[in-house]
């Protein structure tokens, strides 16, 4: 982490002089592949999202038997996020899950702290996210959706985003993270640090390559108990009002409180997926 703040920090000295008018937007969407962006929702607008992560493409759930994992989905999401303001959006969400809670409801605010400018080299955003589940209850005490009481069902993540538009075709940002679990299964613990990694390369006017890592801080987070960082690639498209982009990535999650702590899944044994997002932006009032 400490390597991540000296880069930004040494490169936010270069200067910004001659391409202020495209500090608007840093990225083009509020998402990059797994990870939130710093962007926010413009006031006024209403983002209605669409998020889907197929099953492993290749080891042993992958390949002809599923169609390279196109016959399973191992996550699907939809929601609604509104702009309050330029600077704060909230947000509604609902995901199946791909962890040991599913059914997932989920409630997100964002705020723009910082937009970067010829005075200011970094944009900074702030993101919280509570998730609860509406799975039955188990009658067995053992099970992690016994639920003994509804503060069980809760999980709850918040992070700092901070990021950089180097040059007019390539955005960089680091990002820290707080991940809380009410309820976990033996052994793992409740609170989770993470630090994450993402950034965006223009190759054309409507097309741009998109990169993102996120690496949980916990002994328990290993790859020898099963742990496997999430990494995703993927192209965005941009067409008006659409923003839409494909990826590959190892996580089977889509929400921070499903993939940053139950990531199982090893890209060198073939167990990532083809995903896809589709955005659209509308304006109210």
């Amino acid at each position: 982490m400490h390597k991540w703040l000296i880069l930004i920090l040494c490169l936010s000295s270069i200067s910004t002089r001659g391409f202020a008018q495209y500090m608007e937007r840093t990225f083009q969407d509020t998402r990059v592949i797994n990870t939130q962006s710093v962007e926010t929702v413009a006031q006024y607008r209403l983002d209605f999202r669409v998020g889907h992560r197929f099953g492993d493409i290749a080891g042993p759930f992958g390949g002809w038997n599923t169609f390279y994992g196109l016959e399973d989905a191992s996550d699907i999401f939809i929601g609604f996020d509104y702009g309050i303001t330029d600077h704060a959006t909230v947000g509604i969400g609902r995901t199946k899950g791909s962890g040991p809670l599913r059914q997932l409801l989920h409630g997100n605010v964002k705020y723009r702290i910082l937009t970067q400018n010829e005075g200011t080299p970094v944009s900074v955003t702030a993101y919280g996210l509570a998730s609860i589940t509406t799975m039955s209850k188990s009658n067995d005490a053992t099970a992690i959706n016994y639920f003994a009481t509804v503060k069980h069902r809760l999980s709850y993540h918040g992070e700092l985003l901070i990021a950089r538009h180097f040059t007019p075709g390539f955005s960089l940002q680091i990002n820290a993270g707080w991940t809380h679990r009410n309820i976990v299964s033996f052994g793992d613990q409740n609170d989770i640090w993470s630090v994450g990694l993402a950034s965006r390369l223009k190759v054309s006017k409507s097309l741009a390559l998109l990169l993102d890592a996120a690496y949980p801080i916990s002994s328990l987070r290993t790859s020898e108990n099963d742990y496997y960082m999430p990494l995703g690639v993927g192209i965005e498209i941009e067409t008006g009002g659409h923003v839409f982009q494909v990826n590959l990535t190892n996580a089977t999650g889509i929400a921070e409180t499903d993939f940053i702590p139950y990531t199982r899944k090893s890209w060198r044994k073939g167990e990532f997926r083809l995903g896809f997002t589709i955005s659209r932006l509308f304006k109210i009032l």
